[in-house]
């Protein structure tokens, strides 16, 4: 049977009838209940709806005792839990008896018993129950929110109660067979469903004044802010504000600060943080919020009061990043000034006299959070003055100087160390807004100071804790770190007074010796610090020697030997992420700053090799360099000198640079999408530079101060700096260029003109745009300089053209070339193998042979003299019985010379030591040759 059906039958029930079921088993449903089930704890039937129906009659006299009898007996049948099935009609009841209270009061106890029984579990008799009454228990819960504007304390307290409970539910009391409990989520999801979360906040508008009902509600909200879906629901009740405004009242318990500042840390978290704050940036709020926070700083001494004033001041800081928060006007900027100065500053407000903070853990984060609503409060220009008037600079300086030691301070060492760097981080942020405050305090000095303790040698151990203090354990890194960081921020602003007294102190001097200091540490885990202060100290250099020669003079040679030092880094390095990309990026921007314009540094830079160090990162082919690099050579090549050292570089393979340069164009032309046929020439001579996105982009009429694409296209890419670097290096003299280079070169040396007549043809269009017309004079003009421009477009076109036909031939010559040295090689190899031959016939046949030795010595007979010369001495040059036909060498026997000076004819000689005479057909060394000496010492006398 369905439960539909089931149900159908229940509400169908009349006084002694029963409901026959197809099951064997007869299950009683009108309240009659057997001994054993009644002992296993079954639940009692009753008809929901009769009792439904009594309520809602008002015509009988004895009715109300009815009622309430009703309402007891169902109370009693379900001391052990709802079913799913019955809490819509249960929950109908509970409406109809919180109606009739305000006329009929003895209503109160039942809608109150039955309240006590929603914080019983839910039961399920089927697991599909939990999905088939989810719509009716959503509902069923949201009317407890409704209720709470029954004006009934009890009944209210009680609500909340029932709330509470869902968060900490109880396993029911006995067993009940057929039933389960409901999953112990269950009521949380249907009470984010049901939206109960908006109808207990909005019930706080109706408790201003009731104290123990309010605390209750808080409770309530305090479990429900845990989930995101209720806390947007409060949200859109404006809880925020609701809650914030009333922190300061009256609370003897102070149960309604602690639970209201919990729920508002709840709805920062879990809710959009923008509107949170934006409800709190009100006069009354922030009034409440600098009541309580005063309060707490000055007279909570206790644990749990630091914890709550630190969580208010958490909450303060949030709504300080909001612009339109109005925190100057509630006075609440000027006492949190007042409240992270005082320590260091003396002050005569009574607000802070006799004040002292202890090293607690509480006391030292309250510290580091007003360091950080400083930073955040000095972004708001109307705050200036009262930083000024806080003396702010003044205080944080105070963190600025080495240990003094055998000084007691209310920090111990880890804290100071904390504070001192927290405190340097925030003159980071505060000092470059109050320039005249840091002069006066004499900020570069003190920093510098403090630069020349990190980098002595003296016993030190940081702690290196904190945030800020990473990577500083064991050593002062962390607080050169933050030195430089403070440095950097004030060298930025470009206010000369700052950098002038910077260098009249002799920073560029320090900074480059402790540059030096810094590279000689191999410290591989601290390096992504290193090389960050590495990065800050070239930022600062930069920065000191833009614009100003003399600055330029004392970065001198040191100064240039630090950036070659940088710039041999591996290149493998680059991809390591731990900051040598920014670091080579900083030695780039220095070398623009610091070396070009002074002519001895520029000409100790060439002599170094420098240029051959920049066109191998050049050759990297790392875009992100390519465009700052070239700008360095652009600015580089104005000096005579520095030609000859591009033209003597050479990268892999043999490269030049004005082949790299020439690569990069056609990669850079390639990426930007112009139009090239396979060769690299021109296809459309009239805009032989048109980008991709240039073609994309319509043509509008601009302002005449305002640049048009084609001129905002030349700063936008590479093309133009290699056009001037190849322009200073000499079109006509550029060496190891291929025919496809040089297609490629007579586009660039031609890019100034091609330029020029796309910005003309531009003009024209816009011209045509506006639908004016000029003179006579100014249209031929106009008309003579763009057919000028596609004429030059069609002259490259064509010198192209003349060269890639050039190449062909030249290529076919080389291969003709190439292919008679190959028919040459296979005719030496034919005469090879037929000589071959000819020796293999003579020494396996001795017809042959014979054959060839007769004609040997006939050719041997026909060389020789028919008459011989007058008084000649003969010397026969074949050896008798040889049987070869091969000529038998350069040695011949010399009769004439005594056998025992030479040992014989088969002696190994110094006129024959590489190779053996001949002597009767066979080969003989000799191992060893007496000489004259040694016939003499055998001699006997």
């Amino acid at each position: 049977m369905s439960t539909a059906e089931t149900e159908a039958k229940v509400e169908a029930w009349e006084p002694g009838s029963r409901i026959r079921s197809s099951s064997p088993r007869q299950i009683p449903v009108i309240g009659v209940v057997t001994e054993e089930e009644e002992a296993q704890g079954v639940f009692k039937s009753m008809d929901l709806n009769r009792v439904i129906k009594l309520l809602e009659e008002t015509d009988k006299d004895d009715l109300e005792d009815k009622q309430l009898i009703s309402v007891k007996k169902v109370v009693q049948c379900y001391q052990n839990g709802l079913p799913l099935r019955d809490l819509a009609r249960i929950f109908k009841i509970l409406n109809l008896c919180a109606g009739k209270i305000k006329k009929q009061p003895h209503f109160l106890e039942p809608a109150f018993n039955i309240l006590k029984l929603c914080s019983l579990p839910f039961l399920k008799k089927k697991v599909s129950d939990e999905i088939t009454y989810a719509e009716d228990t959503a509902n069923s819960i949201a009317l407890l929110g409704d209720l709470m504007k029954m004006p009934s304390s009890e009944l209210r307290i009680q609500i909340c109660k029932c709330i509470i409970n869902f968060y900490h539910a109880e396993p029911p009391k006995k067993h009940i067979t057929g039933y389960q409990q409901a999953s112990a989520s269950y009521k949380i999801k249907m009470a984010e469903v049901g939206g109960l979360a908006k109808a207990m906040a909005q019930s706080l508008a109706l408790l201003e004044n009731e104290l123990v009902e309010k605390l209750w509600v808080l409770k309530a909200l305090q479990h429900l802010s845990t989930s995101e879906v209720n806390c947007a629901l409060m949200v859109k009740a404006q809880a925020a504000s609701g809650i914030c405004a009333h922190l300061n009242d009256p609370d003897p318990s102070g149960q309604l600060l602690f639970r209201s500042s919990e729920i508002l840390w709840n709805l920062l978290e879990k809710s959009s943080r923008e509107e949170i704050i934006q409800q709190l940036s009100n006069l009354e709020c922030l009034l409440a919020l600098k009541e309580v926070f005063k309060n707490l700083f000055t007279r909570g001494f206790s644990h749990y009061n630091r914890q709550l004033r630190n969580d208010i001041l958490v909450i303060t800081t949030f709504i300080a990043q909001n612009p339109g928060a109005p925190m100057i006007e509630c006075g609440f900027t000027g006492d949190l000034i007042l409240f992270a100065t005082f320590n260091e500053v003396k002050s005569q407000n009574p607000l802070v006299k006799g004040l002292k903070l202890s090293n607690c853990y509480e006391d030292f984060e309250l510290k580091k959070l007003l360091f950080n609503i400083i930073v955040i409060l000095c972004k708001d220009l109307s705050t200036i003055q009262l930083l000024i008037d806080g003396k702010v600079i003044l205080a944080l300086f105070t963190y600025v100087k080495k240990p003094e030691k055998h000084k007691i301070i209310e920090w111990s060492v880890a804290q100071y160390e904390e504070l001192q760097l927290h405190a340097i981080a925030t003159l980071s942020s505060v000092a470059p807004f109050l320039i005249e405050e840091y002069m006066l305090c004499q900020g570069n000095a003190r920093i510098l100071e403090f630069l020349e303790w990190c980098t002595n040698e003296d016993s030190f151990f940081s702690h290196g804790n904190s945030f800020h203090g990473t990577g500083g354990r064991g050593n002062k890194f962390a607080q050169m770190r933050y030195s430089l960081r403070l440095l950097r921020a004030m060298v930025y602003l470009e206010n000369e007074t700052v950098n002038k007294d910077l260098c009249e102190r002799g920073t560029i001097q320090q900074l480059i010796g402790i540059f030096k200091n810094v590279t000689s540490k191999n410290n591989d885990k601290e390096e992504a610090i290193l090389l960050e202060i590495q990065s800050d100290m070239l930022v600062i250099l930069s920065g000191l020697c833009e614009h100003h020669i003399p600055r330029k003079e004392i970065f001198g040679t040191e100064g240039v030997d630090i950036i070659l030092h940088v710039m041999k880094t591996d290149p493998k390095k680059l991809q390591s992420g731990l900051g040598y990309n920014v670091l080579l990026f900083s030695t780039l921007d220095s070398i623009w700053c610091c070396i070009l314009g002074c002519y001895p540094s520029e000409d100790y830079f060439l002599e170094k090799e420098g240029i051959f160090l920049l066109l191998d990162l050049l050759a990297l082919n790392q875009k992100k360099f390519c465009n700052l690099i070239l700008g360095i050579m652009v600015e580089f090549c104005d000096n005579p000198k520095t030609a000859a050292h591009v033209n003597a570089w050479r990268g892999k393979k043999d490269q030049t640079a004005a082949c790299l340069l020439i690569r990069l164009w056609r990669k850079e032309e390639k990426e930007l999408g112009v139009k090239r046929d396979k060769h690299g020439r021109i296809t459309d001579t009239k805009k032989p530079l048109l980008t991709s996105f240039q073609e994309e982009q319509k043509i509008v009429p601009l302002p005449a101060n305002c640049p048009t694409i084609a001129v905002m296209d030349v700063a936008e890419n590479i093309r133009a700096k290699i056009y001037a670097v190849l322009g200073k290096l000499d079109f006509e003299n550029l060496p190891g260029l291929s025919a496809e280079d040089f297609v490629t070169l007579c586009i660039i040396h031609r890019y100034l003109d091609f330029k020029t007549g796309e910005i003309w043809n531009e003009i024209y269009e816009e011209i045509k745009l506006e639908k004016l017309r000029p003179v006579t004079t100014d249209q031929k003009s106009l008309e003579s300089i763009i057919t000028a421009s596609e004429n030059i477009g069609k002259m490259v076109a064509s010198l192209q053209s003349e060269m890639i036909e050039s190449q062909a031939r030249q290529d076919m010559q080389n291969e003709q070339k190439v292919y008679t040295k190959i028919q040459a090689t296979h005719k030496q190899r034919e005469l090879a193998n037929k000589s071959w031959e000819n020796f293999l016939a003579r020494t396996s046949n001795a017809k042959t042979l014979k054959k060839a030795k007769r004609l040997q010595e006939k050719a041997i007979e026909s060389s020789r003299y028919s008459e011989r010369p007058p008084n000649a001495i003969f010397h026969r040059t074949a050896i008798k019985g040889l049987n070869t036909t091969v000529p038998s060498g350069g040695v011949v026997t010399v009769e004439s010379t005594p056998a025992q000076l030479v040992g014989g004819p088969l002696a190994d000689t110094d006129i024959a030591l590489k190779q053996l005479p001949i002597r009767g057909g066979a080969l003989q060394r000799v191992k060893a040759v007496k000489t004259v000496d040694e016939l003499k010492k055998n001699v006997p006398t």
